[in-house]
């Protein structure tokens, strides 16, 4: 706990938008709903788009390290309701979404991209360029719990796991966090018993989540490092992901965030997994 009160200093210096939540969540009376919707708006769908660099740092159970740098962009469908002006300030949480992470170093995975598009009624699309085979490989719903380049991470974490999939329930509010124990729909899909996630009262930034196995003991914990107010929007910017089975971990730093930059629909399609667009990338 000691971890989340450090944590919790630091929101309070933050420059949080108060126009982000209403004044009741901002008094604690809040549903359970509100509070999964707006930690998951929080997550993936600030703004419209974005773009962020990535450090990865992979430590394994020996504390060999292996590095990777990559960058991802993340751009919202608008609704096709609402005039193009209005819709690019719309920022809720529920929208058709898609990522591209385009891996630059070191060489080995040099031009590898992880593409996704994340659907509302159905299963996500995952592809995986690798340049080394000139292969565009579909990645399947079943692998998307499975590490993501080597990493500690998951497919699932990177893309976002959604909110349906889940049970939720709040079984514990302190001073400053939310604590949700979210149990899965179908458990023939996933690995762990249940999660829990600590949530940043004023924020809504999931701080911590530890998933749990059939004993009932955590095996892999997910934990906020650093956290950095960038064009309004409390983003992390530094996480770890731990394998305590093993003892392995991996840390992502991320840098250069940028939001509501315009980054092209082509950009997300099959064409650029072989052919990147430069503008973005450099």
């Amino acid at each position: 706990m000691r971890k989340l009160l450090t944590l919790a200093s630091v929101f309070s210096a933050l420059l949080i938008s108060s126009s982000a939540f209403s004044a009741e969540e901002k008094k604690g009376e809040i549903t359970v709903e509100k509070i999964v919707h707006n930690a998951n708006r929080v997550s993936y769908y600030q703004g419209y788009d974005g773009r962020a660099e990535v450090s990865m740092e992979i430590v394994d159970s020996k504390d060999r390290v292996r590095n990777r740098e990559l960058i991802i962009l993340r751009r919202d469908e608008l609704d096709p309701s609402l005039p193009e002006e209005k819709a690019r300030k719309d920022d809720s949480y529920c929208k058709e979404q898609k990522i591209y992470a385009y891996f630059t170093r070191p060489a080995d995975v040099n031009k590898t991209v992880f593409m996704v598009w994340k659907h509302l009624t159905k299963d996500d699309d995952r592809w995986m360029y690798l340049p080394a085979l000139d292969l565009v490989k579909r990645i399947s719903a079943t692998d998307k719990r499975t590490s993501f380049v080597g990493s500690h991470f998951f497919y699932e974490d990177v893309s976002g796991r959604s909110i349906k999939d889940d049970k939720h329930e709040l079984v514990e509010t302190t001073d400053n966090y939310y604590v949700l124990k979210n149990t899965p729909k179908d458990e023939e899909l996933v690995e762990f018993e249940y999660y829990k996630m600590w949530i940043h009262k004023d924020s809504f930034v999931v701080v911590k989540s530890e998933y749990y196995n059939s004993q009932d003991k955590p095996y892999r914990v997910y934990e906020v490092q650093e956290v950095k107010t960038i064009e309004g929007y409390p983003t992390v910017t530094k996480s770890k992901m731990t394998d305590l089975d093993s003892g392995g971990y991996t840390v992502l730093t991320y840098s250069d965030v940028e939001y509501n930059i315009g980054i092209e629909e082509s950009v997300f399609t099959e064409r650029y997994l072989r052919r990147p667009a430069r503008k973005y990338l450099r």
